[in-house]
């Protein structure tokens, strides 16, 4: 690529996007990663209007509304960031005839197969987000052929909420924590993550005959929620936190508007056949994380 690739980023600010942000890209790529102030992925007519000012080489939607008990209620908001904008999305990319790549969702299952879900299995989203999010992976999927939608979960990073810094905050509050423990799935790290779309996305830059398609990415192997709390704990207490005990509990124990997947194990092999991706495990991408939130082992806090 020896003229300049401009690459139009989506949900910039969030844990996926700051870390995209923050990857070293070739010196000839430019990332554009406009604020929702600057550009409303809802409004068609402003999409367009970004799309008609700069000839850009390829889309990165990370943005999502990923409120998902709030989606119970919010449903036109769910609805319209989740779906309408990837829709929207996928008609200004196809029409410029460059890739979309999108960031979905384990949501888009029931949650109830045993085993990793593989790309290609049935989808049966039980919530509105998991809907909302299955709606706007058909809108990429019919609209722009040079799609590549990755589905992930239980991402964390030191940006953000998320599910580690919930941990290390309560944990320095409480004197035990409950977690739920019949939920199975794969922690992922957003620096990770973002590694993966980089290379997905300049892959199909660079070669008009790269995979495209639905693909799973999330970092090896697998765990509960309980599992995860547990390594969190234990991993900052190896740098000086407090640790306290973690105690599990079931689903039923902690209800929610919305309905949570039993199982969001998903299988990465095809992304591995594909485009050459390893995910490492996730414990070793906890780590990375909890070296930046907590310094490294033996530094104390």
């Amino acid at each position: 690529m020896s003229a300049r690739l401009d690459i139009l980023l989506l949900g910039g600010a969030g844990q996926v996007g700051t870390e995209l942000r923050a990857l070293g890209w070739p010196e000839d790529v430019r990332l554009h990663a406009p604020g929702r102030d600057a550009l409303d992925i809802t409004d068609e007519s402003a999409l367009a209007a970004a799309f008609a000012e700069r000839a850009y080489g390829a889309v990165i939607n990370t943005a999502a509304y990923t409120a998902v008990d709030k989606a119970e209620s919010a449903v036109a908001e769910a609805w319209r960031l989740n779906a309408l904008a990837p829709a929207y999305l996928a008609a200004e990319t196809a029409r410029a005839g460059i890739p979309l790549v999108h960031v979905s969702t384990d949501y888009v299952f029931d949650g109830e197969t045993p085993g990793p879900y593989w790309p290609d299995d049935p989808i049966d989203p039980q919530s509105v987000y998991g809907a909302s999010k299955a709606a706007g992976e058909l809108a990429v999927r019919t609209a722009n052929p040079r799609h590549a939608i990755l589905r992930t979960a239980w991402v964390v990073s030191p940006h953000r909420a998320n599910f580690v810094k919930t941990m290390l905050r309560l944990s320095a509050e409480r004197d035990g924590l409950n977690v739920v423990a019949d939920q199975h799935g794969c922690p992922t790290s957003a620096a990770d993550l973002a590694a993966a779309l980089k290379t997905v996305t300049l892959r199909l830059v660079a070669d008009a005959s790269a995979p495209t398609g639905t693909f799973h990415c999330v970092n090896a192997g697998e765990t509960t929620w309980h599992g995860f709390a547990e390594a969190i704990v234990a991993g900052a207490a190896r740098r000086g936190g407090r640790s306290v005990p973690v105690s599990g509990i079931p689903t039923s124990a902690y209800p929610t508007p919305a309905r949570r997947p039993a199982n969001s194990v998903l299988s990465t092999e095809t992304l591995a056949q594909a485009y050459g991706i390893t995910m490492r495990p996730w414990q070793a991408a906890l780590d990375d994380i909890l070296d930046r939130l907590v310094g490294p082992v033996g530094t104390g806090v």
